[in-house]
């Protein structure tokens, strides 16, 4: 028990317990604790678009050979795609085979229009292909940087490690330059992270609080079929990946459960970026694999969020009685395949980007978003936690094939034989090591 007091994963998950309580007890202070979470999510976010250049520069600089950075990143995206495909056909076969909106008989006519103003909004500027390409040049590096779009951010960082790379030896100041900043940023995302139990402390109460205690129960079965699909998703299409690549999925969940447990109260996957980073590395990845592959699955390997699209629009048209034929689920899931990319960091991202897929799609009323609204903030918990899951298991996946993992310590990481404690780990560089970067040993 004290070692379990004692541990992040423990506080977090007692931070959790007390929000519960203070949310069905005393709502009113419940809601009013609503800043702890927001204040623990802006401080994450402040930190990673800087977090994320540092790794991806120092990635590509050590790794040398631009020809690898870009055979990793094809790889990488290749497998985004095709896992992307698995997670919008599991939404889109649990839809039908479950009818989760069958018998809801919904009017369109009597939903409020006014509630999807601010969505449609931003959907009108994901609807142009060209638009869209545009959009992840920065129009200034600073400009990136100041509103956090990581998209863009990875963009100018591949640019600039790629140039700081071919300078060779006249590079390497730079190089070491950008590695400090990694720690000085790492450091400060170590002071953050322990803020995490009261983050989630507050979170959770603001919801418990807003929506009551039936919240914490069933809200629908749209909202279990989600869950349900997550499940097969991670255990079935994950666990065969694993398996495939010599891992256990059971045991690799188990050794970022404490990042799990973080997302679980935040509904944000941006929380734990930099933690599970430095976990990659411990387990064995080489970093500049971890640099290059994380960074980009967040906006191109949206596992979860994927499995909700296809999940949704089916969900509209059956609350709405609107038939679909086979060319219209085909339509879905091509679109729901483009829409689905760099949604992170769009306000509101599920709401926005499943605005601009109905819009591609004349047959489903666009007015149905309305009904996915008031249970967008609980299917985002489970969203958050397979986008993780997907891009920790994407990263363990492409370094298996560049042979870019020591798979003996990775094993022996997995199985509890070599604990995560970043505090006790050589200093490969002769440096003070703050337990951040470089964990792991380098593998050919």
């Amino acid at each position: 028990m004290p070692r379990f007091l004692n541990s992040l994963f423990g506080r977090v998950v007692i931070g959790l317990l007390i929000g519960i309580v203070v949310g069905v007890l005393f709502p009113h202070f419940g809601e009013s604790l609503r800043p702890f979470g927001d204040g623990f999510l802006k401080l994450i976010k402040m930190i990673i678009a800087p977090i994320v250049f540092c790794v991806v520069v120092s990635g590509m600089a050590s790794a040398g050979d631009l020809k690898k950075v870009g055979r990793v990143g094809v790889k990488a995206i290749v497998y985004f795609e095709v896992i992307t495909t698995f997670a919008l056909l599991i939404g889109a076969a649990l839809a039908y085979l479950i009818h989760p909106g069958t018998g809801m008989n919904i009017d369109i006519h009597t939903l409020d229009a006014s509630a999807m103003t601010a969505y449609t909004e931003h959907a009108k500027s994901l609807k142009d292909t060209a638009g869209f390409l545009l959009k992840i040049i920065p129009d200034t590096v600073f400009d990136a940087f100041a509103r956090g779009d990581i998209l863009q951010v990875l963009v100018f960082a591949v640019l600039f490690g790629a140039a700081l790379s071919m300078m060779g030896e006249k590079g390497k100041p730079v190089a070491r330059l950008v590695d400090g900043l990694a720690q000085v940023f790492f450091s400060i995302m170590g002071f953050i992270i322990k803020l995490a139990p009261l983050g989630v402390l507050g979170a959770v109460a603001f919801t418990t609080g807003k929506y009551g205690a039936a919240s914490l129960q069933q809200l629908g079965l749209l909202v279990l079929v989600f869950y349900a699909s997550c499940i097969v998703f991670v255990v079935v299409v994950m666990g065969i990946v694993m398996r495939l690549a010599g891992f256990n999925i059971f045991k690799f969940i188990k050794y970022f459960r404490e990042e799990l447990s973080i997302v679980l109260g935040t509904a944000s996957s941006d929380a734990v970026l930099p933690q599970i980073m430095r976990k990659l590395e411990w387990m064995g990845v080489k970093d500049s694999t971890v640099g290059l592959v994380i960074p980009t699955g967040y906006s191109f390997n949206l596992d979860g969020f994927s499995i909700y699209l296809t999940l949704a629009v089916i969900f509209i048209a059956q609350a709405t009685n609107t038939p679909l034929s086979i060319h219209d689920l085909a339509l879905i899931i091509l679109v729901s395949l483009l829409t689905s990319k760099g949604a992170h960091g769009i306000p509101g991202s599920a709401i926005v980007i499943l605005a601009a897929t109905l819009t591609a799609i004349p047959a489903i009323p666009l007015l149905g978003l309305v009904l996915i609204l008031p249970v967008d903030w609980f299917i985002g918990i489970a969203r958050a936690l397979t986008n993780m899951i997907g891009n920790c298991v994407a990263t363990v996946v492409v370094a298996s094939w560049e042979k870019d993992i020591d798979c003996a310590r990775a094993h022996r990481v997995l199985n509890g034989e070599q604990p995560f404690e970043p505090a006790a780990a050589p200093d490969p560089t002769g440096a003070i090591d703050h337990g951040i970067t470089h964990l792991a040993p380098k593998t050919a």
